[in-house]
Parts: structure tokens; C-alpha cells; sequence
């Protein structure tokens, strides 16, 4: 038995960025490779944010940060992190990939977005994605 202090800290998971509902309802299962991502940047606090601008990573079929300068299939944004992920494990450990949600046709509050999308990702989401 264990007696000993236990620490949690829990993440609120902002949506703020989404324009409105339209979308919301069909999310895609993804995995998530977190070595595309930044620790102090993009999970600061453990979870990665909801509404990260995704690419899929070609060889891995899992998805990581959208960027332009990508060569591995990162280089299209495909979509936006629907909610917040927990990479960080209550032991500190960062996971390899986590199990998440992508948005691939939604309305975004570009302004709100914890990551700024490029022209060239902009134009990746054509019509799927409206930026406001």
C-alpha cells in the first residue's frame, strides 16, 4: 500500500480557436508522433495543445507538427489537434505517440491558434478549413 503524497496537475483544454460546432462531429482517430513536437513550446504543461496544425508523417502513417519546411509529409497541413493530448506521463516520462483527434473541416479563429498557420498550410486545407 502505498502512503505516500500524491501530485496531479490537470490541463483545461481550449477551444477558443474553433469559429463554431461545424465539424465537431466527425473528428478523425489519429496517433500522434511527439517527437515533432517541442516541449516548452507545445507542451509545456505535458498535453499538447488543442489546435496544432498537423501534417502526416508518410513513412510512420502517424501525424506531427505541421511544417512547411518538412520533408517527411509534414510539409501539407492536413488538419488541427481536436482536443489536447498528454504526452508527459505522471512518472515525467514523454511518450513515443499518443492517441488523439484531428479536425479536418472547421471554421478557425486564426488568431487563436496556439501555432500560426503559413500561406502554404493555408492553401494545403483549401476549402475544408475557413479561417475568420
Amino acid at each position: 500500500m502505498n502512503l505516500g503524497l500524491i501530485t496531479e496537475s490537470f490541463s483545461q483544454d481550449r477551444r477558443d480557436w474553433l469559429g463554431s460546432e461545424h465539424g465537431t462531429d466527425a473528428p478523425l482517430s489519429i496517433t500522434l508522433d511527439t517527437s515533432t513536437f517541442t516541449a516548452g513550446t507545445h507542451y509545456p504543461d505535458g498535453y499538447i495543445k488543442s489546435g496544432i496544425p498537423l501534417g502526416k508523417i508518410t513513412a510512420s502513417g502517424k501525424y506531427g507538427l505541421y511544417n512547411d519546411g518538412a520533408s517527411d509529409g509534414r510539409q501539407t497541413c492536413v488538419g488541427f489537434l481536436f482536443t489536447g493530448v498528454e504526452v508527459v506521463t505522471k512518472r515525467g516520462a514523454t511518450l513515443s505517440s499518443a492517441v488523439g483527434s484531428m479536425l479536418v473541416h472547421c471554421f478557425v479563429r486564426e488568431s487563436k491558434l496556439p501555432v500560426a498557420v503559413d500561406a502554404a498550410g493555408k492553401t494545403d486545407l483549401g476549402a475544408r478549413v475557413i479561417f475568420i
